[in-house]
This record gives structure tokens, sequence and C-alpha cells, in this order.
């Protein structure tokens, strides 16, 4: 170091060229003397550095987003699915970041890898489509228990795509498609029924009342009148067949 302080005094200021470093906003400078960490990050703005002696390393403490590559899963129910991901971290201790991990973002990407084929393992293709979203929260937390050691902070995860083989898309079709037939034979089961119901209701009230029962007929006359008016209806009093039948 005394030698260093010597070069610098001895060649300044063009020496000052080589001791100022800048770094960003958004960046900090992990240095190292003699092979050993400085205590705290350097940034942002002006810092300096001896020639010879000290080393830094810059490190960009913004968020950073990667795809996962599409992993080939085998579910819990022996379906086998692709499926990737989307991480979003940050670097929130610079100095954790440099001595504990060699390429740390390397290492994320790799652990977030094995994370999702190590818990779409555990569930079933059902799971998997219905419950994205919690395995989305669920994974962010078991990588940032895994990250946080190494000075990263996993602030999300998003499932983007989950691709099932073109067998069982035309099975799952298939099974809908049956599903909402049987629904809709119930539905109008459930009409006919109801309105079985309703006719039995009205043909009481007009057993009990024969006036009702000629209002129904001439109401039923005015609606044919304007719909048709070249048809011409007579109808016949269900008591004249009961009358011949005696006869």
């Amino acid at each position: 170091m005394f030698f260093s302080f010597l070069m610098v005094l001895m060649t300044f200021p063009i020496s000052l060229w080589a001791c100022i470093k800048i770094v960003q906003e958004y960046e900090r400078a992990v240095i190292f003397r003699l092979g050993r960490v400085r205590s705290g990050a350097k940034g942002p703005g002006i810092f300096w550095i001896l020639p010879c002696t000290d080393d830094f390393c810059r490190l960009d403490l913004r968020t950073v987003s990667f795809a996962v590559p599409p992993q080939e899963v085998l579910t819990k129910d022996s379906v086998t699915i692709m499926v990737d991901a989307v991480v979003f971290y940050r670097i929130f201790n610079p100095i954790v970041t440099v001595v504990k991990v060699d390429n740390a973002n390397q290492a994320t990407q790799m652990l977030a890898q094995t994370t999702l084929r190590n818990m779409l393992g555990t569930k079933s293709l059902t799971d998997i489509l219905i419950d994205r979203e919690e395995m989305a929260d669920h994974m962010g937390r078991v990588l940032y228990e895994a990250t946080k050691e190494w000075g990263i902070k996993v602030e999300r995860v998003e499932i983007k795509d989950v691709k099932l083989p073109l067998s069982l898309q035309r099975a799952m079709a298939t099974e809908a498609e049956a599903a909402r037939e049987a629904r809709a034979k119930v539905v109008a089961a459930e009409g006919e029924m109801n309105a079985s119901r309703s006719l039995k209701e009205a043909a009481v009230i007009m057993s009990d009342s024969p006036a009702a029962l000629h209002l129904r007929y001439l109401q039923t006359l005015s609606q044919i009148a304007t719909e048709r008016n070249s048809t011409i209806v007579f109808p016949i009093p269900i008591e004249f067949f009961s009358l011949l039948s005696r006869a």
C-alpha cells in the first residue's frame, strides 16, 4: 500500500484517472483491497481506489427477470406436461452476493428450474391448472428462502404456460363436451317437470271455475286471429264426447 500511495503521488494528477471510479444510482461497487473486502459497498457516485492493490466488482441492484426454459414434468397422476415460468429477483446485499456465491445470476436460474420441476412433480394435473397463482406464490417463497443467503431476494414468480399433449387435449375436450350435454339434458328435464307442474295447477284452477276455461278459450281465439286471420277454430267441449260415449 505504501508503494501504491507513492506511485499515485509521483504520477499525480495523471493517476487520478486510474483512482477515480463512478457508479450509477442503481449500482454498487464492492472493493477488494489486497484480497480482502472493504466494509460497505460503495456508491452511488464517485469513489476512490488504489492502483495495483484495489480491485472492485460492480453490481446492478435493479430487478432482473429471466424466463425459465420449458420443463418437461411428470405430474402426480402420471401426466407429462411442459411448463415454463418467469422469475423476478434483485440483489439486496452486494457484498454477500459477491463473496458467498460464484455467478449468483446463473445459480438463481438453475435453482428456479429445479424448484419448478420438484414442486410440480408433487401436484396433479387438475391442481396445476386450477391453482397456478397459489403454486407461483409457493415457489416464490421457496426460492426466497434459498437465495436470501446469497444476498438475493426473489420478488415474484409467474407460471407462464402449461402445455398439454394433443391426445390429452382431445380427451379433455370430449369430456367437457359430454359434461355440457349432460347438464343441458338435466336443465331440459327440469324445465319440462316445472312446466308439467304449472299445467297441472292450471288444470286444477280451471276445473274449479268453468268460466276460466271459456276465458282462456277466447284468449286463444284472439291470438290465432291476430297471427292467422284466415284460420277458424271450432272447439268442441269435452263433455260432448262424454255424452256421445254414454249414448
